[in-house]
């Protein structure tokens, strides 16, 4: 049974850019896992903040909400860390608490962000956590002196703007299958609607790619992402 954790910035950044290998884990009999490690309160939130009167405690709320009826939507475990967003800080206590989370997990695939975003400053952020807390939760593969889990698989999900980001995608996953749970999760977040139509639109334009790139003509949908670690097989 395959398990995949994905760690995400902010509340919503899990359903644009990984929905669908979520969605597609759970319909294969695996397990899903998303850290959000922000609500994106104050950064991620502008629809809700057009609203006389708000708080950030209700937007950290609705986005709560949001997140949670996304991941059942596709099938996931929400583990919401609320560090605050725009600044996100990690400390050391926060990479301990990864550290456990994935010692627990033992996810076979790990995905998260772009180490270079310079439009987003929590971003980076994230992926620095999560590329420090897999190495000491793997023990860089080799024994040690504390419990430590088998390397996963290491990808980065698309970026809003894949180009500045240095996000050169070398994996397709043709996510047709479970387009409607995606979508569904996506219209959930009315706090960031504006980018449902662009990431629907974004996941027909790799379908595009993964078509000519593989000749499967039944590709519609697919999501890419960026393989960080070399793959290793025991045959081509």
């Amino acid at each position: 049974m395959k398990r995949l954790l994905v760690v995400s910035a902010h509340a919503a950044d899990f359903v644009w850019r990984a929905g669908g290998a979520i969605a597609l884990t759970v319909s294969q009999g695996g397990e899903a896992f998303v850290v959000a490690l922000s609500y994106g309160e104050r950064g991620e939130s502008g629809e809700l903040w057009k609203e006389p009167g708000q708080t950030l405690e209700r937007v950290k709320a609705i986005r709560h909400e949001e997140a949670t009826r996304a991941a059942a939507i596709l099938g996931a475990k929400l583990i919401p860390l609320d560090l605050g967003d725009y600044p996100l800080r990690v400390d050391d206590r926060v990479i301990d608490r990864l550290v456990d989370i994935m010692v627990e997990i033992a996810p076979d695939v790990l995905i998260t962000h772009t180490p270079r975003d310079p439009f987003n400053p929590d971003h980076p952020v994230a992926y620095e956590a999560t590329e420090r807390a897999r190495q000491l939760a793997t023990g860089s593969g080799v024994a040690s002196a504390f419990k430590t889990v088998r390397p996963p698989e290491f990808l980065l999900f698309e970026p809003h703007q894949p180009e500045l980001c240095g996000f050169v995608p070398n994996v397709f996953l043709d996510i047709t299958p479970v387009w409607e749970k995606k979508l569904a999760a996506m219209e959930v977040f009315t706090s960031q609607a504006y980018l449902q139509k662009y990431y629907a639109e974004r996941a027909e334009h790799r379908a595009n790619h993964a078509r000519r790139i593989s000749g499967l003509a039944d590709i519609k949908r697919a999501e890419a992402f960026q393989r960080v670690l070399p793959q290793v097989v025991r045959s081509l």
